[in-house]
């Protein structure tokens, strides 16, 4: 592992664990052995850091989940869903310290103040979304789902889906004890069935 590579495992597992304002340049260093310097000749700035650190997520985001679907031929856009689903929150489980880094405030409010910190949250959430969208397209294509405005549809369904992730992430709640319930809700929402009265 190079340092530079090193410098980014370190800071992210510091930033998810005690937030970007709550950690100090000196603190990665220690836990890394490298000099300040050495960071700094790297990464200008901690923002830079907490920046590099989100670009890397996102671009592994996109390859697990180009590496899925190439892979997979689903039969109908409600499989492409479920494993969609599986596989985001199996992902949220893997990459713990990224997701938790993803879910703090900080993030947020760098993107407040930040444009490139606001285009990189928001490469990283319509990617999630674009996945969602595919299989919704590809149902609504095979008549496995109604028709219905895919894109805020695929919003909907991913905010439900990040929900449970975050509970899992925080340890509030177990997600696994809800995956049958959530993709039971998701069904309903997709084929569009109406409460009988």
């Amino acid at each position: 592992m190079s340092k530079k590579d090193a410098i980014i495992r370190a800071a992210t597992i510091l930033f998810s664990k005690r937030g970007f304002e709550n950690t100090r340049m000196s603190e990665i260093s220690r836990m890394t052995g490298a000099a300040e310097g050495t960071i700094f000749y790297h990464f200008k700035t901690k923002e830079e850091l907490f920046l590099a650190i989100l670009e890397e997520f996102r671009m592994n985001i996109v390859a697990e989940f180009e590496g899925l679907l190439g892979k997979r031929d689903f039969y109908s856009g409600i499989e492409m869903m479920e494993e969609t689903v599986r596989f985001y929150l199996n992902l949220a489980s893997v990459m713990e310290d990224r997701f938790l880094l993803l879910h703090r405030h900080d993030a947020y409010e760098l993107a407040r103040i930040n444009a490139v910190a606001q285009e990189v949250l928001e490469s990283i959430y319509n990617c999630f979304v674009d996945i969602f969208e595919k299989a919704i397209v590809l149902g609504q294509a095979d008549g496995s789902i109604a028709p219905m405005l895919a894109r805020k549809t695929a919003m909907i369904l991913f905010l439900m889906v990040d929900g449970l992730a975050r509970f899992n992430t925080y340890k509030l709640y177990d997600a696994g004890a809800l995956y049958d319930d959530l993709l039971s809700c998701i069904h309903r929402i997709l084929v569009n069935l109406q409460p009988s009265g």
